[in-house]
């Protein structure tokens, strides 16, 4: 029993060096795809450096909820590859040693990676995003141009709505601009022009000049209406009035916490739709995090059989099943917020289906009988291994 415990250790201290080295470069990846946009707040909107670097950290955590089930399996099948590769797997069934006997540290591991993406998905993501949607909103309340966001409704500013068509930074012309105006309580002013200006008349004042354009006021305790024309038109907004006092913000469902989940399923409602969606939410946060087990079980018997794969191509292969298992993740979504699905089997049905499928392909694996994959992925396989051999 002693010497099968060196091996389990032996085993699971492999998985910790892919696991890291996978986590830091895939986390570092999805960050890169924010780039564009981190770079256009530094270029356009004059945002610091803390702020840029607190919009990067409030990413992180919607980024780790995947990176880290994608790492587990990444770091479980590129162990197991070169352990195969290295004739090492072949040694310990001469010693007598099963495949069953070498699950222990694969299940160990993927249950550390449970535990850690489900304070990822818990606690991490909610703050995440309700953290990165208040930021984004002082950064808007400091600078108006950051609130003038191109073909979007700008309602970052408290009762003023905007819509710009297009926005020119460099000369702060704007084009097909529609304003809902709501501070003068009991009047409603929907301001219409294509084109107009911004301009800055004061430290934290700005003027939104329209030209050629209509508005059409609406006074809710007369019930009348005023069409009025015009040739220009100022429209002040006092970011010092709309930035007082602690911001205050509507949260979505994704930005709720697990409590405030478990509350709204419990009280129910009368609006099915936003029930479901609660319901998926919640399931989400912990089917998430169980894909760190059903992916490793799927990683363990693929990285036993697929000795003739190197490491790049191992990578590829874990990243594919991962996508393979965001595919069924993204349909669970579809199907359970139609209604025609439960959303717990929904959000559930892809750690069923890679856990199954790890099981089946395991115990192929342990009475040594072939197992056939795919056309679809032994096609995926060749290619692989053909393009590496080209650079290699």
């Amino acid at each position: 029993m002693k010497p099968l415990s060196i091996i389990n250790r032996y085993i699971f201290r492999e998985f910790l060096s892919p696991f890291i080295i996978s986590l830091f470069f895939l986390t570092f990846v999805f960050l890169m795809m924010r780039i564009p946009e981190i770079t256009n707040k530094v270029v356009n909107f004059n945002a610091d450096m803390s702020s840029i670097l607190l919009l990067m950290a409030y990413m992180l955590p919607r980024f780790m909820e995947f990176t880290i089930p994608m790492s587990v399996m990444i770091a479980i099948l590129l162990t197991f590859m070169r352990m195969s590769g290295e004739n090492e797997l072949l040694a310990l069934k001469g010693a007598g040693v099963s495949l069953y006997s070498l699950l222990p540290p694969v299940l160990i591991f993927s249950l550390a990676g449970v535990v850690l993406t489900s304070m990822v998905t818990v606690a991490g993501v909610p703050w995440g995003r309700l953290s990165l949607k208040k930021k984004t909103l002082e950064l808007a309340r400091s600078n108006m141009d950051m609130a003038l966001q191109e073909r979007q409704f700008n309602s970052e500013l408290e009762n003023v709505m905007i819509y710009i068509s297009q926005v020119d930074m460099k000369t702060k012309k704007i084009t097909d601009v529609f304003i809902e105006d709501r501070r003068t309580k009991g009047v409603v002013s929907i301001s219409i022009a294509p084109l107009g200006e911004l301009i800055r008349t004061e430290d934290a004042i700005y003027t939104i000049r329209l030209l050629d354009g209509v508005i059409n006021q609406v006074n809710e305790d007369e019930g009348s209406v005023n069409h009025i024309r015009f040739g220009n038109y100022d429209i002040n907004i006092d970011l010092n009035d709309t930035g007082r006092g602690e911001v205050q913000i509507a949260k979505r469902l994704s930005e709720e916490s697990l409590t405030d989940l478990i509350r709204m399923v419990k009280t129910g409602g009368t609006d099915d739709k936003l029930l479901r969606s609660a319901l998926m939410q919640l399931h989400e946060k912990f089917s998430i995090p169980f894909a760190c087990l059903s992916l490793g079980l799927l990683a363990f018997p693929l990285g036993v059989q697929s000795n003739s794969l190197q490491k790049s191509s191992g990578f590829g292969l874990g990243v594919f099943f991962f996508l393979l298992y965001y595919f069924f993740l993204a349909a669970g979504w579809s199907a359970g917020e139609t209604g025609n699905f439960p959303p717990g089997l929904a959000m559930w049905l892809p750690d069923i289906i890679m856990g199954c499928a790890g099981i089946f392909l395991l115990v192929r694996n342990a009475k040594e009988k072939p197992v056939l994959m795919p056309v679809f992925l032994r096609n995926f396989i060749t290619v692989l291994r053909t393009r590496i051999q080209r650079r290699t």
